[in-house]
């Protein structure tokens, strides 16, 4: 361990930060999670559930058991706050959706405790900067981008880990709604299905963000990660799940004017997982573009369609 940053989670027993607790753990680095007395009551989509059944209460345990040091504290407590990342070199935040704007107040007591190396905001997903995403994903896109500006407004130094789409969310069911297994009889599929996405695991979102926070070269910068193996359009992946379980699924492509029409009548989480899933596989918000550049494109395509 020795020479190792010190690592603070925020968020460790959510759906992305237990993997990035045990790959610092697996890394060698000494490793510290801010823990709530009274844990947040959220209502997680069944995805998540299902591709994280260990209970908080054993995922601690475990924690402690492998040597992670646990501290006591509330992302509301400004003292407990400050003194946490006082013992650390790394602060890396893996909050969900609804905690994206409060993270302003681990900004200030970065900035307070005067000790920190490098911060990595919660996000994990598309770059913020650099999508064309619809209602109700572009409003917590847009709170990250705003994030973003506080951070670099305020100096403190960063890294903005862009992983693209968890297999947890887009591979779990093939982007099928109300589903927590892969279709085997039919599947629906956004567009052409031939838009091409990135997926990579949770676990290795866990382990590249570590390696990026030993990685001297990622100070400030937006790291992408996209695996050349795991770009695929969905009908690829439909294509190989097909040839393992041995058997044609009938597949039935939907308009993007009828996906839009579905995003605005459903309610959360289908919602937000569908409009996750039409800014993969219609959007194609994995290409490094930025989003204003994006529009720009496509409106400039749509003024030249022939009627």
């Amino acid at each position: 361990m020795a020479g190792k940053d010190r690592i603070l989670v925020l968020g460790p027993t959510g759906a992305i930060g237990r993997h990035i607790v045990w790959a610092s753990v697996k890394a060698g680095n000494p490793t510290y999670v801010l823990v709530r007395d009274t844990p947040a009551n959220v209502n997680k989509p069944r995805l998540v559930t299902a591709a994280n059944p260990e209970t908080r209460d054993e995922l601690l345990q475990n924690f402690q058991n492998s040597g992670v040091f646990l501290i006591q504290g509330d992302m509301n407590d400004h003292q407990s706050l400050v003194n946490a990342i006082k013992q650390v070199d790394v602060v890396i935040c893996s909050f969900g959706r609804l905690l994206i704007e409060d993270q302003v107040k681990i900004i200030a007591a970065i900035k307070e405790a005067g000790n920190v190396k490098r911060f990595f905001p919660s996000e994990f997903g598309l770059d913020v900067d650099r999508h064309d995403a619809v209602e109700p994903v572009r409003e917590v896109f847009e709170e990250k981008a705003k994030i973003r500006r506080v951070i670099e407004a305020e100096g403190v130094p960063y890294t903005y880990l862009c992983c693209h789409a968890f297999t947890g969310y887009f591979l779990r069911n093939l982007a099928q709604i109300d589903i927590t297994v892969p279709p085997r009889d039919k599947i629906f599929i956004q567009g052409d299905g031939n838009v091409k996405g990135a997926y990579v695991t949770e676990a290795d979102v866990g382990t590249y963000t570590v390696e990026a926070v030993n990685d001297p070269n990622t100070l400030n910068k937006a790291v992408h990660i996209r695996l050349p193996a795991n770009y695929l359009t969905l009908n690829e992946i439909v294509s190989l799940w097909e040839k393992k379980i041995g058997k044609r699924l009938e597949k039935i492509y939907v308009p993007e004017e009828k996906v839009l029409k579905d995003i605005q009548e459903l309610s959360f989480p289908n919602n937000y997982l569908l409009a996750l899933y039409h800014s993969q596989q219609i959007r194609q918000c994995t290409r490094l573009i930025p989003a204003k550049m994006l529009r720009l494109l496509r409106l400039i395509l749509t003024l030249n369609t022939p009627p």
